[in-house]
């Protein structure tokens, strides 16, 4: 049996950017990978999901363009094959350039084969041509990722059910598609496919789209998207065969047929196999055991738990944090590092983000909220995108900003300006003294911040620092 210091399991965003901190202090790892390499961002993600958005905001502009003068926008039509060949290239170049962090790996550096734990201290690593081969190693770091869930009765339909992983694949799509689960990526796909000229009809077990739990904010946001594509809210789905190759979407309520369904009911953890039992620590419902997420190491094991699979926030830059702390400390002893302000966004339009502490989290605590609609925001008039609702909460006395919901024009640059503030620890009062260029979409957020300002001080405060 060979021995190795780190053995990394999995060649996903933590699993690489793990690699590459590794590669830099040690050649003595190894990584193991089963499938695809790649992020799930980069092939199947964040990435090619933004082209495909772009392309449908792009051709869903023409309807504005008669109100800026612009004329001749009916004319347009959209080439699907076309606008699918762009994305996969795209695609294709994003995977390329991730990749490159396993470039001059030595054959038994990089093991493409399926790996399984054998206590906390062993791998067994099953090669492409079924040969076993047992690995020692100083520290496992788990980055085996996920995989979309597919309820197994719908199986029974074959390609007619689609997920990420192959959506972005097809050479073209049926002209009627049902999104069942209306989270970030249903939301994100639904709108675009829509914008693309199919017929969509999206359906979501919740009450709730996306990230989203402020009513007001939910609220608004059901009215603009519902608004491109119908949306059947608060009910699961059954799935059957209906006349000539459809699929009947019923979810008890309404019965609605496609010619296919994209299964975007979230992503399963890729722990099948993997003998997490033999670690020796207890493990929850999902079979996973718990964690440190400020180290990722399993109890005082030399395991640590990282990116997707630990099933925490799975977004791309979180798990390239996970896989940071976990080859830092892999390398270097237990640390524990700070976490960055929870952040999500999703590419709708209006888009969406949810920052630092929810609504919904806040419930049961005093809180402050200030809000603005985007009806009336003068850059956003301009711009024929005046539509929108955010929501700023902070502690009452002290008026330290705790999170947002936002469902406006710009949400992934307001998202980002509230994060690094509430990151900072800065106050209602301290964010108002800073720079507001005029006109802008944050003209917007310096509105609603106003209104929470007299909410948690009574009055408003100034908005220049005294010298």
């Amino acid at each position: 049996m060979r021995h190795v210091r780190i053995a990394i399991l999995g060649a996903g965003t933590a699993g690489l950017t793990a690699l590459s901190q590794v590669r830099k202090h040690t050649d003595d790892f190894v990584i193991v990978n089963h499938g695809p390499y790649g992020t799930t961002c980069a092939r199947v993600g964040c990435m090619p999901s933004k082209a495909l958005i772009q392309a449908a905001d792009d051709f869903h502009r023409r309807d504005a363009l008669a109100a800026l003068g612009i004329h001749g926008g009916e004319g347009l039509r959209v080439d699907l094959p076309a606008v699918l060949q762009r994305v996969r290239d795209y695609r294709d170049a994003r995977v390329a350039g991730v990749l490159g962090s396993t470039n001059g790996l030595q054959p038994a550096q990089n093991i493409a084969g399926r790996a399984r734990l054998d206590g906390p201290d062993r791998v067994i690593v099953t090669h492409a041509d079924g040969q076993d081969e047992a690995i020692g190693a100083d520290h496992i770091l788990i980055a085996t990722g996920t995989r979309p869930v597919v309820p197994a009765a719908w199986h029974a339909l074959g390609d007619r059910v689609l997920t990420t992983d192959d959506l972005f694949e097809r050479r073209d799509l049926p002209r009627r598609i049902a999104v069942v689960g209306l989270g970030v990526i249903g939301i994100e796909l639904g709108q675009a496919l829509a914008r693309l000229g199919l017929q969509v009809h999206g359906f979501e077990l919740r009450d709730s789209l996306g990230p989203l739990t402020d009513p007001v904010i939910q609220a608004e946001a059901l009215r603009r998207i519902g608004a491109e594509f119908a949306l059947h809210m608060g009910r699961a789905v059954t799935l059957r065969e209906g006349e000539g190759g459809t699929v009947l979407v019923d979810n008890g309520e309404t019965v609605v047929e496609v010619d296919a369904v994209l299964a975007a009911l979230g992503r399963r953890t890729n722990t099948d196999g993997l003998c997490l039992d033999t670690l020796g620590v207890p493990l929850d419902a999902r079979g996973l055991p718990t964690f440190d997420r400020n180290t990722l190491q399993i109890g005082d094991l030399p395991v640590f738990f990282t990116g997707d699979v630990n099933g925490e926030l799975q977004v791309l830059h979180e798990a390239s944090d996970e896989g940071f702390i976990a080859a830092f400390n892999a390398l270097h002893g237990p640390a524990r590092f700070r976490r960055r302000v929870p952040l999500a966004i999703a590419f709708t339009d209006p888009q969406i983000a949810v920052v630092g502490q929810t609504w919904q989290a806040l419930q049961g605590r005093p809180f402050a909220t200030g809000g603005f609609n985007f009806a009336q925001q003068a850059r956003a008039m301009a711009m024929l995108r005046a539509a929108g609702q955010l929501h700023v909460y902070a502690e009452p006395g002290s008026g330290k900003l705790l999170g947002a919901e936002l469902c406006v024009p710009g949400a992934e640059h307001l998202g980002h300006l509230l994060a690094l503030a509430i990151q900072r620890g800065m106050t209602v009062a301290e964010l108002l003294t800073l720079p507001f260029y005029h006109p802008v979409l944050e003209e917007g957020l310096r509105a609603a911040l106003r209104v929470l300002a007299r909410a948690v001080y009574g009055e408003a405060p100034l908005e220049m620092a005294r010298l």
